[in-house]
């Protein structure tokens, strides 16, 4: 949502503090068992002033939708769109989703949970957007097919298995704990390769191909804040 004209900097800084509140509360209580007023005595606002700076409840569930889906979207289709072999940009793809639920835990509950709470066109677009995901990556599953690397697996049932492997991380992954993203990623694809594979004494070293990318490409980070700055692109 833009700032509405006459409104100096510091509304946009108290409004996205609002925002992380928001995403805090609906995390913990659901988004329906949250009203305005446990929000208003979070942040400290009484109901008007509340909606100054929201518009609506449903906007909030827009923002927390956004800071998900615009970064996640916008970093996947760079990966997608590389000149690398599949496998590697399955694994890119892999860390950029896995670094996002590490960021911002309570927006991906919420991103996993409510989103069938917004309505007409704002479900349309995140529906949309979450297509978009999902095609990526069949798209990139399909590509390893194509050329060998994977058997002949079903696409769509191929890309479940992706996304349900990585997007329950967000029950019980913990951020200051001893695994970050870029480990999970390379386990997970692992696994997944593996079981994939056409010829598992055929599969290429990807951990070695990623960290040899990161090191030749650090204008494409995979880290928390490049993908938190991607938003305002995206948008």
């Amino acid at each position: 949502m833009p700032r509405p004209p006459g409104h100096g900097p510091g509304f946009e800084v108290r409004r996205q503090k609002i925002i992380d509140t928001a995403a805090s509360l609906f995390a913990q209580q659901g988004y329906a068992a949250t009203s305005i007023n446990d929000l208003g005595r979070a942040v400290g606002l009484a109901k008007g002033a509340l909606y100054y700076y929201i518009g609506s409840k449903e906007n909030l569930l827009i923002e927390i939708q956004s800071r998900v889906l615009g970064p996640l979207l916008a970093r996947a289709k760079e990966i997608a769109a590389l000149d690398e072999v599949p496998l590697l940009r399955l694994r890119l793809l892999s860390e950029s989703l896995l670094t996002i639920i590490f960021r911002r835990l309570d927006h991906i509950w919420v991103y996993e949970h409510d989103y069938r709470s917004l309505s007409g066109k704002e479900l349309e677009i995140v529906l949309r957007q979450r297509s978009d995901f999902e095609h990526l990556i069949t798209g990139l599953l399909t590509e390893a097919v194509e050329e060998g690397t994977f058997r002949a697996v079903e696409p769509h049932l191929a890309t479940l298995q992706f996304l349900n492997l990585h997007n329950h991380t967000y029950q019980w992954v913990r951020p200051d704990g001893s695994w970050d993203a870029a480990f999970l990623s390379g386990e997970y694809c692992s696994t997944l390769f593996r079981g994939f594979a056409a010829n598992v004494g055929e599969l290429p070293d990807v951990e070695a191909l990623a960290a040899e990318f990161k090191r030749a490409r650090p204008e494409l980070p995979l880290d928390p804040e490049a993908l938190w700055e991607s938003v305002s692109v995206a948008s």
